[in-house]
């Protein structure tokens, strides 16, 4: 089976279950906005040369997945969602961000006002991953806002994923200080 389906001709996409919408659809905008965001963490993973940061990126793009698989699934449809096994954003997972911010934070990461973007490579892709996260919290609080969403838990998860990756940001150039 070839990729180009040619399905989307027409300015419509696939939903889960078979369900079809306008590309521009609040969903669709929600969902491709937390794909870009996994897209910009994968840049920031592939620019780091610390483990520490690409192995908790690598993690939380994995969590991004199952944002995204909930976003793309109409409310009528998350109950079918629950029962093929899906998995769901829950606490647990905004827990593991709160975890990182403290073990972030407990690293004395240096900063002086408001950061600037492009310290490194690596902080600027952050940067650009930490922006992106804040549109696609924008997006995803439209849905909420339109009962287009049930789980306000994707907010708080995305909220506390732009922490972490503004101080990841800091992080990476604060460790790029000390080897001057």
């Amino acid at each position: 089976m070839s990729i180009a389906t040619k399905t989307g001709d027409s300015g419509t996409t696939g939903l889960m279950y078979n369900r079809r919408v306008s590309k521009c659809h609040p969903r669709v905008e929600a969902y491709g906005a937390v794909d870009e965001l996994n897209a910009a963490m994968g840049m920031a993973r592939a620019l780091s040369q610390k483990n520490f940061l690409s192995d908790n990126l690598l993690i939380t793009q994995k969590d991004l997945v199952i944002v995204m698989g909930e976003l793309a699934t109409q409310v009528e449809d998350l109950p079918r969602y629950k029962k093929d096994g899906f998995s769901f954003t829950t606490p647990e997972l905004t827990s593991k961000l709160d975890r990182l911010v403290q073990e972030l934070e407990a690293r004395k990461i240096s900063f002086k006002g408001w950061a600037t973007p492009g310290a490194t490579p690596c902080s600027a892709a952050l940067d650009v991953a930490r922006t992106t996260c804040r549109r696609a919290e924008r997006r995803v609080c439209h849905l909420l806002e339109t009962n287009l969403l049930e789980n306000a838990e994707i907010i708080v998860f995305l909220n506390r994923l732009s922490d972490v990756l503004w101080l990841m940001a800091r992080f990476e150039e604060t460790i790029g200080e000390q080897k001057t």
